[in-house]
């Protein structure tokens, strides 16, 4: 046991994963360049950090490529304090500047200048994709650069010798996610919580003076916000510039919105992209739609400019966390770097961190642009990725309905359930299962109360203007319970025959997992049960076997997140005190690992990782040390059920104690406000994609079946759906069983204990953090598989 560090890191292991990533001897310089956005400060601390924990120097350089060319005070070496509390800081304490400077190279030969006098030969740039493309043109001159230098006798030749090559790293701020090649840049998720609260909060005024809103959202070439945004709160029209609306767009557009009035709908929501355009590249304003609206229709219409409203607050706990992940392996890329190894951006597929060529990614990204400029629209799409793709699909075929003579009927019926506790983001499930679902021409069945309520009849057909507004309800509109369905099995035989259920959709957690097994364990008995089944993981504590991610977990991680934020600055206020904060998640330590990531905690207890009274000593001593420095307060974070002896009391009975005349002692319990709230942008949007998908693979298990008289009996007509690292998978629950850890409800195996070591080395413990299956560079993904990214 390694007693002055992580207990779980024996000192051979420390000491070989600090061999192979020495930056002794080496200096990085981190700079936050272009557009701010909400988690740059997150990746400055990240980089920061595991930059000082190696063993490096690590400089910071204020105001990006501008102080860079100023030199002097610009360019200041950074100490483990000089990024505490920047976490939930939005924008970026570093600064940012546009530089015409640098642009030329004369302003280059003054940046190298005054990075070779401090022996900085390594950069990590947290920009937008000029930036990165600034970068990798200083890089390509380095060399030529040093020797000019040389010649104007400004460097020696040793100097030359010795900082000979420049190494660049790296990582996308910005939120438009516009970047090809990641899934998700630093800033988008952050900003499209801004804009979902505004949606939210404009929703309730409208509805009451039955208004029409014209909301423009950032995006001058990407249409990324306006497209999610739209999806996740039910937009009745969206304008995006890389999908212009056809010719005659206006008739259209109004068709749609009074029909959505006929139906009883008081408000109608149009969302626009500032930089939207027609087919003809001609610019859409918000202000043409609500002339156009106000004309032709009368309505009572107003537009709401987001603005800078979106690139401002504190970042979102995915932003915290991604950029915190994005910024120790953009150091650990550094360290690995040789004269060989091009440029790289270290980016997200699906939940996995890559690394991918800089001018692959830049290229991608400018030929998006050149496909708008020429009119190939369909073509920017597709170069978008496969997520944006998806999205618009997606929002296409829940926003419009189609005629009830263009959907040709199937003849099946669908029930929808909810089951287990609630999770923020069932709704926008329900919505998207049972919209997908008309419109693919089946009869959608709502099944109230879970399988309790199934077994009492309480099932009803539910059409596409019932779930309207959907989206972002928090809780379950249809009701759920964790009750399984084990000793109503005849009831709820009967009701799937007297309603002639031809398939079923659960949206639930571990409980919808247990009931899907007792389905399927049914299916000799009951014939009704051989149909096609399949689950989407919805619980908090994000641990249903078959999927890295559940819905309600983002909302649930937000919650935490924010009151730690609070709890860190009522403790910074009084100096010298600890909060000892208790998360739910049962036995899943998902939410206790990843809150403290995201809110930069010192220690966080879980279940998966066994620990004794050597550990809480250690911990309270790594705290008090802690308080001698200018940091005098601390975070702990345990989960619910980590322990069964070593209770919140106890803990903080025991901190108490051992922190006598050092520092005293709060807890905290956060309780039942982790599963309420209206869901996340994340989840509302994760909940509408993986339900629809799931609804297409019961219409194709249907559709494949009709006619053969077949019953459902295989394995693969029962599954989770889920997303495995990078795809969206269909799992046997046959198969998962072997996966699962039933007395304790979790996945025998969590992806998620990997970051484990980076939360304890950003909170200056010693552990070693694996860096092998990260150290080659992948091209960009345009593959068959589906992806993961929301």
């Amino acid at each position: 046991m390694d007693h002055n560090g992580d207990p779980s890191v024996p000192r051979a292991a420390f000491r070989k994963f600090l061999e192979q990533l020495s930056g002794a001897g080496k200096a990085i310089g981190v700079l936050t360049s272009g557009g701010d956005a909400q988690g740059m400060n997150a990746a400055v601390r990240a980089v920061v950090r595991m930059g000082i924990y190696t063993g490096a120097k690590v400089y910071f350089i204020y105001e990006g490529y501008q102080g860079m060319v100023d030199g002097g005070n610009n360019i200041v070496e950074a100490n483990w304090e000089s990024v505490s509390s920047i976490l939930q800081v939005g924008g970026t304490i570093i600064g940012s500047a546009r530089c015409k400077a640098f642009r030329t190279r004369e302003g280059r030969l003054k940046a190298a200048h005054n990075l070779v006098q401090l022996g900085i030969t390594n950069l990590c740039v947290i920009g937008g994709d000029g930036s990165l493309t600034g970068a990798n043109i200083f890089r390509g001159e380095w060399s030529t650069l040093l020797e000019e230098l040389a010649r104007d006798g400004k460097i020696s030749k040793e100097d030359v010798q010795k900082h000979g090559h420049l190494n660049i790293v790296g990582m996308v701020g910005s939120i438009d996610n516009d970047f090809c090649g990641t899934d998700m840049t630093i800033g988008t998720d952050s900003a499209l919580h801004r804009i979902i609260e505004v949606v939210d909060a404009i929703m309730t005024t409208a509805q009451s003076h039955q208004r029409t809103f014209v909301l423009e959202v950032m995006g001058r070439h990407c249409g990324y916000l306006a497209l999610v945004s739209a999806l996740a709160c039910g937009a009745d029209w969206v304008f995006l510039p890389e999908s212009p609306p056809e010719e005659g767009w206006q008739e259209t557009m109004c068709i749609k919105l009074s029909e959505n009035r006929a139906r009883k709908k008081r408000l109608n929501i149009i969302i626009v992209s500032e930089g939207a355009i027609d087919t003809q590249n001609k610019p859409i304003t918000s202000e043409q739609i609500k002339e156009l609206v106000v004309k032709q229709l009368g309505y009572d219409t107003r537009v709401t400019i987001l603005g800078h409203v979106q690139r401002g607050g504190t970042p979102s706990a995915f932003d915290r966390i991604l950029a915190s992940r994005m910024g120790v392996e953009a150091v650990v890329a550094l360290l690995q770097a040789t004269p060989e190894t091009p440029a790289c951006v270290v980016s997200l597929n699906g939940n996995q961190a890559v690394r991918l060529p800089l001018m692959e990614c830049v290229q991608m990204t400018q030929g998006v642009q050149k496909a708008m400029d020429e009119r190939r629209f369909s073509n920017a799409v597709q170069l978008r990725g496969r997520s944006f793709e998806g999205n618009l699909n997606i929002y296409k075929q829940l926003a419009i309905k189609k005629p009830d003579s263009q959907i040709t009927k199937s003849g099946f019926n669908v029930a929808v359930i909810n089951v287990g506790a609630p999770a923020a983001g069932m709704n926008a499930a329900v919505r998207s299962a049972v919209r997908v679902g008309i419109s693919e021409g089946h009869k959608m069945f709502a099944v109230y109360d879970g399988f309790e309520g199934f077994a009492r009849g309480q099932i009803k057909e539910i059409g596409w203007s019932d779930v309207g507004g959907w989206t972002g309800q928090g809780g379950s509109i249809l009701g759920t319970k964790r009750i399984l369905p084990g000793k109503y099995l005849e009831d709820i035989a009967a009701q799937m025959r007297t309603h002639s259920i031809n398939a079923l959709l659960i949206i639930g957690g571990f409980e919808g997992y247990l009931g899907l097994l007792e389905l399927s364990a049914a299916r000799e008995k009951h014939e009704e049960f051989c149909v096609p089944m399949v689950m989407v993981p919805a619980t908090v504590s994000n641990n249903v076997p078959g999927s890295d991610f559940s819905i309600g977990a983002d909302t649930a991680l937000n919650t935490i997140t924010d009151t730690c934020d609070r709890i860190k600055q009522s403790a910074s206020g009084t100096k010298r005190r600890v909060f000892i904060i208790e998360t739910m998640g049962g036995y899943c330590g998902y939410l206790a690992n990843m809150g403290a990531l995201a809110a930069g905690a010192d220690a966080a207890y879980i279940f998966e990782e066994p620990f004794d009274i050597r550990d809480l000593q250690s911990n309270v001593e790594h705290l008090t040390e802690k308080m001698k420095t200018c940091i005098q307060r601390g975070l702990v974070v345990r989960n619910e059920n980590c322990n069964e002896n070593y209770t919140t009391d106890f803990i903080y009975q025991l901190y108490s104690e051992e922190g006598k005349g050092v520092f005293d002692c709060r807890k905290n319990v956060l309780g039942h406000m982790q599963q309420g709230g209206a869901p996340s942008p994340f989840d509302r949007n994760f909940g509408t994609k993986i339900s629809a998908r799931a609804m297409q693979w019961i219409t194709g298990k249907l559709k494949e079946a009709q006619g053969k008289g077949r019953k459902f009996v295989n394995d693969d007509s029962v599954c989770v759906l889920g997303i495995c690292q990078r795809n969206l998978l269909f799992q046997p629950v046959a198969e998962l069983k072997e996966k699962t850890d039933f007395e304790h409800r979790i996945p025998k195996e969590q992806w998620w204990l990997k970051l484990r070591p980076l939360m304890k080395i950003l909170a200056k413990y010693k552990a070693s953090y694996e860096v092998s299956d990260m150290s080659q560079l992948e091209h960009v993904h345009t593959g068959p598989e589906e992806p993961a990214a929301i």
